[in-house]
């Protein structure tokens, strides 16, 4: 996981603060709600989503990180929506200390939702299938020894990465050791593909290179099987990747309060901000 806080836009820049939050909330939103009879008896009803919000504040902020925070909160360095045009404001990528997987909680169970837009995983070479198996779990099909499986990750085109971290991929449990590829590809700010750095065996580790926005984890089962067992990979920042690791995800998220008071001391600023995790972003 990684040691630090990483905010920003994928395209304009993702940035290390270094500076402990004085507060942090990361509590997801349950959407519950709760109907009591007059017999006393309750019924809930809940949404099928359950976003996550984060609360961050800081006193004696650096200015330069102060900055950051501020052009990202009034979507002046937010450019870049989902479709990459630079010219909406889009969301905003956060990669927190607490989160030890990034892949999302049901994509590290092995699970998806059900539209084919909720697909986790996709045939980055071959004819990979994926099909659903016990347990709401899916599985991957493979009909050659080099056939290549992908994680998805859902709003861009790779989890985003900035220079200076290193990012750790690990594959599931169940892979063979001595025949499968771990693979991170590495795709600029249009999501072109930049390079690669791979490995035998189950896990891989690499520091972001200069250029990259995006990066996408990979495997190659290095089997021909109808049972290829996808849930338990780990993708993570300046840690190691423990396979079977729950996911936390890396959603996008937009600003939705945000607060800037002058420290006692110049140029120090008291800041606080607050994130929801979105599926849009609008002007």
């Amino acid at each position: 996981m990684s040691s630090n806080l990483w905010i920003g836009s994928p395209l304009s820049g993702l940035r290390e603060i270094t500076q402990a939050a004085r507060s942090w909330d990361r509590s997801a939103d349950l959407g519950v709600t709760e109907f009591r009879a007059l017999d006393g008896a309750v019924t809930l009803s809940r949404t099928r989503f359950t976003p996550r919000r984060t609360k961050l504040s800081w006193d004696w902020l650096l200015p330069e990180d102060a900055r950051h925070l501020d052009q990202l909160a009034r979507r002046v360095t937010s450019f870049g929506a989902f479709n990459n045009n630079n010219v909406e404001p889009g969301p905003v990528a956060l990669i927190d200390p607490a989160a030890a997987n990034l892949l999302g909680a049901l994509q590290a169970a092995g699970r998806c939702g059900s539209s084919p837009t909720e697909m986790a995983w996709f045939a980055a070479k071959g004819a990979v299938t994926f099909s659903q198996f016990v347990g709401n779990g899916w599985i991957a099909a493979t009909k050659a020894v080099d056939d290549q499986i992908g994680w998805t990750h859902g709003t861009w085109p790779g989890w985003p990465v900035a220079t200076g971290m290193r990012v750790s991929w690990q594959l599931p449990n169940g892979w063979n050791e001595t025949g499968c590829t771990a693979q991170l590809d590495w795709k600029g700010p249009s999501g072109d593909y930049l390079s690669s750095t791979k490995a035998t065996g189950r896990g891989v580790s690499a520091d972001v290179p200069a250029g990259a926005c995006f990066v996408t984890p990979l495997g190659v089962p290095g089997q021909i099987s109808a049972l290829i067992g996808i849930d338990g990979a780990c993708l993570t920042v300046d840690g190691p990747a423990v396979a079977g690791t729950p996911g936390d995800g890396c959603p996008a998220m937009c600003v939705t309060g945000y607060t800037d008071t002058p420290a006692p001391r110049l140029p120090h600023r008291n800041i606080s901000i607050d994130l929801v995790e979105v599926n849009s972003a609008v002007r």
